[in-house]
């Protein structure tokens, strides 16, 4: 078995590579890189990133954006959203977006990673995973970024605050408001 064969034996179908990944496997690296994505064994997906994509009956499937997110950032530490998560409140959120959001503390900016778009913001802190509590402050967070009515969305919002766990929203509150989000939450609190 030749060197190549070796190195097509480690991958495995939806994965995402690191040139340094498949380092490991191969002397010739670069160059069994260019076989492989002539081949089409491979996908590039940004410079030094690589999908050995899956197969489905309607061609090859694109990448999970977990895992996309983990190879890019070399991390497993970042919180990865989207602002269609803020349609689930009720809020009167109805538009939807192309762009995942990913909080983390390495990276700021937008990329495009493997046809996906990714609005990467760089927070001190962020939850493990998406909470009601968490969406309800990051929606007012990002209030100037949405294209629906700020007034609607703060009037339904100030309903909202009436159905959550008071103890995981204050927690929220206090963990990953902005200084304006308070300040929103503070009059509105003050309205009920």
């Amino acid at each position: 078995m030749n060197t190549l064969e070796e190195v097509k034996k480690h991958l495995r179908p939806g994965q995402v590579y690191r040139r340094a990944d498949l380092a490991k496997w191969s002397r010739s690296v670069d160059r069994h890189l260019s076989q492989l994505v002539s081949d089409n064994t491979l996908v590039k997906l940004r410079r030094g990133v690589y999908l050995y994509p899956k197969q489905s009956r309607f061609g090859k499937l694109p990448a999970n954006p977990e895992k996309l997110v983990r190879v890019f950032l070399k991390d497993d530490d970042f919180l990865l959203t989207s602002a269609n998560d803020y349609n689930a409140l009720g809020v009167g959120t109805t538009q939807l977006y192309n762009s995942q959001i990913v909080y983390n503390h390495k990276r700021h900016g937008k990329f495009k990673l493997g046809g996906q778009s990714f609005d990467f913001r760089m927070k001190p802190r962020y939850p493990k995973k998406v909470t009601r509590e968490f969406l309800l402050v990051d929606i007012l967070n990002n209030l100037d970024n949405l294209a629906e009515d700020r007034r609607e969305v703060l009037e339904r919002v100030k309903m909202k605050l009436t159905e959550m766990n008071s103890k995981r929203l204050r927690s929220a509150i206090k963990r990953f408001a902005k200084l304006s989000t308070k300040k929103h939450l503070e009059n509105l609190t003050h309205e009920i």
